[in-house]
């Protein structure tokens, strides 16, 4: 667990040079959050870059479908059930950091079974980064402790702040593979 805020406190004190993309304007951020969301603005920008990168007719690719790959693939997430469950997850982790529960017809953990086409996936993946940046506004060095409702636990809000970051980025590696399976340099390699 100390390894944990310790990537954590690396997240929160290292500054972005990225810009700002949500409608809460950075003035009115707590410092914790405005720090916060320097980070989420990275995070986006290299997922989105990645599932971006993928054409549409291999959002239904996985690893078990590619001729010549060896390993244990059975059942694994095609990827653009990779991309549906982490934006859904985005929605579900950052609702109670924000005080609310997780919005309806998320259907958290692995998004829409309805959402099929790589615009509406990339779409519900936006939307889940806009939302992240709306319930950070809500963190605070008053309230980052509390403990808030999320599956059934009761865990702090920098718990999910640091679970969200970690999640992503677990996602993020597993892209690129997939990518790099399907003979696409990630874009952070080029």
């Amino acid at each position: 667990m100390k390894s944990a805020w310790c990537i954590l406190a690396s997240f929160v004190l290292v500054s972005s040079t990225f810009g700002r993309t949500a409608d809460t304007s950075p003035d009115q951020l707590s410092p914790l959050a405005k720090q916060i969301d320097e980070q989420i603005v990275g995070l986006e920008k290299q997922f989105i870059a990645v599932v971006e990168a993928m054409p549409a007719e291999k959002f239904d690719v996985t690893p078990e479908k590619m001729p010549g790959i060896v390993g244990a693939f059975k059942g694994v997430r095609t990827f653009g059930e990779q991309v549906k469950h982490v934006a859904a997850d985005n929605f579900a982790i950052w609702a109670p950091v924000e005080g609310k529960p997780e919005p309806a017809g998320i259907n958290a953990p692995n998004g829409p079974s309805e959402m099929k086409t790589r615009e509406d996936i990339l779409k519900f993946l936006k939307d889940s980064f806009a939302y992240s940046h709306k319930a950070v506004a809500a963190l605070t060095s008053e309230n980052q402790l509390e403990l808030v409702e999320f599956r059934k636990q009761r865990v702090s809000r920098m718990f999910l702040v640091l679970l969200a970051f970690t999640h992503v980025n677990d996602h993020y590696g597993q892209m690129v593979e997939y990518l790099r399976m399907n003979g696409i340099v990630p874009p952070g390699s080029r």
